[in-house]
């Protein structure tokens, strides 16, 4: 069915007369018969009675009508909603951040973003960065935050900001009054870490791997907090996000080892995949995060 055909009866129908109907689209007469005399002869019903003063519905023109009202209620409603869509007056921004990002660092970006768009809704998981980055190639997030590695070539990217890893323990622990400590003095001690996939691990890993320390994870865990939770055992030593113990260490609650000879720093970045388009709600969110870093 044409929706020209569609639109000129339903103005003919509306105004209940060829000329008036003329009149509201701003098409000839002639025009507007030709119309819907196409319309009739496709159809094969005839829609409109002629009468001295205008023109009637038929049956089949008021059954026709009740389609048509719907079908331009419908694009009425499609050119709304994509209006509001492209100025960011609604829709969906779905945000995938691994732990250290997802808890101490887009929460104020996000409340940011929602005084901006508050028609927005916004999920955010947690995870690790393996699993960020999995869920950017399952098309299940529009925008990634990490502090891990990642294949550069795979995703565009924006860095956000720098973060120190800090070894941190109880204040019961037999190493925390000590003033200077090198790496080695460390091992002797449990080490607990992220689970496998974090990027904070990673970092940890890494980085001991290149000072020719050996790496035995004692506990392995997918919550930060639960890390520094486990620290008041007195035993163990965690490398943790400075970003995510700053209350911890000005309350007294963890201590700061001062290590000389390791120092551990990563990139937290944004991602996003370079081969899909994204949302204008997803641009404008990372537009304010490349202004906010």
């Amino acid at each position: 069915m044409n929706l020209h055909h569609l639109k000129v009866f339903l103005a003919v129908a509306d105004a209940g007369s060829i000329s008036a109907g003329a009149e509201q689209l701003h098409i000839s007469q002639p025009a507007v018969t030709r119309e819907i005399r196409d319309l009739e002869g496709n159809l094969g019903l005839q829609l409109f009675e002629r009468r001295p003063r205008g023109v009637r519905l038929t049956e089949g023109g008021e059954r026709l009508r009740h389609y048509a009202q719907r079908i331009f209620a419908l694009e009425q409603a499609a050119e709304r909603d994509l209006h509001n869509f492209a100025q960011v007056e609604s829709g969906e921004l779905h945000l995938g951040a691994s732990a250290t990002l997802g808890a101490y660092l887009l929460p104020a970006l996000i409340r940011q973003f929602r005084q901006q768009f508050p028609q927005i809704r916004i999920s955010l998981g947690v995870s690790n960065t393996h699993q960020v980055t999995q869920q950017l190639d399952d098309g299940l997030i529009s925008l990634g935050f990490v502090e891990g590695a990642f294949v550069r070539e795979q995703y565009a990217h924006h860095l956000l900001a720098r973060d120190a890893l800090l070894p941190v323990v109880s204040p019961q622990h037999p190493l925390a009054r000590a003033k200077q400590l090198k790496a080695a003095d460390l091992q002797a001690y449990p080490l607990y870490l992220r689970e496998p996939g974090s990027g904070t691990r990673h970092s940890i890993e890494q980085t001991y791997k290149s000072h020719g320390l050996e790496i035995e994870p004692h506990v392995a865990i997918a919550s930060t907090e639960a890390l520094k939770a486990l620290l008041e055992d007195a035993h163990g030593i965690a490398w943790l996000s400075e970003r995510s113990i700053s209350a911890e260490l000005t309350s007294g609650r963890l201590q700061h080892l001062a290590v000389s000879d390791l120092k551990i720093e990563r990139e937290l970045y944004a991602l996003w995949r370079p081969d899909s388009t994204l949302s204008p709600a997803s641009a404008r969110f990372l537009s304010l995060c490349q202004k906010a870093t």
